[in-house]
């Protein structure tokens, strides 16, 4: 998951170029006003005492472009911008940057509706994966998930804690066969195998360990529960946290 984010994209913060329309007694450009700047992107709206703040458009030689509040030449308010790529930011902006609450969309389709803080995924928010259908709804921090989170499939989700974009700690996966099964998602070594002594290998994988099985169905045909928590622990590992991949 990456944003292609507006600090790719550098608009002019000079006053050359061309210009039409309304200035103020001083001739600073204050009113409404159509820009074109040197490096051929281009202006129009609202501007005060020489600096655009208000409404208007902004549009990027490469494409890209902004629809929304300025102020003192900085993206600021409500606004939309269009990048290149395809994918699309919808929300709130402080000083040029994205924060407050928002909606973007990748170029595969994916979304992240919620909080943002300096153009990073921030707070509570929703990632849906356009490929799958899967979802993550919780925490994030600075872009990653963090704490208290719930990853929701198709016929079943996982509850818990995640650090660093995976799950940690204790936790829960709920079947919609009526049935949740209780565990904790560990970090184990794994073998280097015939990596060289200088090359860098990450030797952690996540492995899940169940422990109890609660919550059957009052429908479910009576059975002997050890025998269905192991064989919903089996499922458990086969069908373990594999957290989707989207395109960056």
């Amino acid at each position: 998951m990456s944003d292609v984010g507006s600090e790719d994209f550098d608009d002019d913060q000079g006053y050359l170029g061309e210009y039409e329309g309304d200035r103020n007694e001083a001739g600073e450009r204050h009113g409404v006003g159509r820009a074109v700047l040197p490096n051929g992107d281009t202006y129009q709206g609202m501007y005060e005492n020489g600096k655009r703040s208000g409404q208007g458009t902004y549009r990027f030689k490469n494409g890209a472009r902004y629809i929304g509040e300025y102020y003192q030449n900085l993206k600021h308010g409500q606004g939309i911008f269009y990048y290149p790529d395809g994918s699309k930011y919808e929300g709130s902006w402080v000083d040029d940057q994205r924060q407050g609450h928002g909606l973007y969309t990748y170029p595969n389709q994916d979304t992240y509706e919620g909080e943002w803080l300096h153009h990073q995924r921030n707070g509570q928010g929703i990632y849906h994966y356009n490929d799958t259908g899967s979802r993550y709804m919780g925490t994030w921090v600075m872009g990653k998930m963090e704490s208290a989170g719930e990853f929701i499939h198709l016929n079943h989700r996982y509850q818990g804690n995640f650090l660093n974009n995976n799950p940690s700690g204790p936790g829960k996966y709920v079947f919609e066969i009526g049935c949740e099964q209780h565990g904790e998602y560990l970090q184990v070594d794994q073998d280097r195998g015939d990596a060289e002594e200088d090359e860098i290998v990450s030797t952690m994988v996540l492995k899940w360990k169940p422990k109890a099985v609660t919550g059957l169905s009052l429908w479910t045909p009576a059975k002997d529960p050890s025998s269905d928590g192991e064989g919903l622990a089996s499922a458990g590992e086969k069908g373990g946290f594999k957290p989707p991949t989207p395109e960056t």
